[in-house]
């Protein structure tokens, strides 16, 4: 089982960064604010910050590659600045399965017309990626370490002062004998 982070912004510069703690901006030191901005000013396109539909259009990008796959997605959480979701292991490895997820939302937010970078798309192509090249994947071994990562990602809107997110495709977690763990 494999709990993964996609954080949305310029693939070439912007990097995820591991940390178990929430800082504000107030406890950064100045140096750390220096770096934050000097990488900000470095981005060759604005970051990305999903809105209400273009969240949507992830959430059914995700959904159609999910059902095509036939992947156990436990929990999921789409937030403006980046997603989570905790996966049942599969016949693919987690890094296979983050790049055709994303590749997914990405497709279905070109075909809503709803893509963040659209506006830099030049000559008839397709836009800018709009995720980070890097993934924080947590392979997660016990029964106990999924149900935590599942509260975890479903808490992760409200920590951000958004609603409980409820998808019709997301797999409940029925425990590892449950039938929706693969081998």
């Amino acid at each position: 089982m494999v709990g993964f982070r996609c954080v949305l912004g310029d693939r070439s510069v912007r990097k995820t960064t591991r940390h178990l703690e929430q800082r504000t901006l107030a406890q950064l030191s100045p140096d750390e604010l220096a770096r934050r901005e000097a990488a900000r000013r470095a981005l060759k396109f604005p970051p990305v910050c999903l809105t209400g539909l273009q969240a949507l259009s992830v959430a059914n990008g995700f959904a159609s590659r999910s059902a095509k796959s036939g992947y156990a997605i436990w929990a999921c959480a789409i937030i403006p600045e980046h997603t989570h979701l905790v996966i049942g292991r599969h016949t693919f490895k987690v890094e296979q399965m983050a790049n055709l997820l994303k590749g997914a939302a990405t497709t279905q937010l070109i075909n809503d017309g709803r893509h963040p970078l659209a506006e830099f798309a030049t000559d008839g192509k397709t836009p800018p990626g709009l995720w980070a090249d890097k993934r924080w994947k947590v392979y997660l071994d016990s029964e106990q370490q999924i149900e935590n990562a599942i509260a975890y990602v479903l808490d992760n809107p409200v920590k951000e002062g958004k609603n409980v997110q409820t998808r019709k495709w997301v797999t409940p977690f029925r425990g590892l004998e449950g039938g929706t763990y693969t081998v």
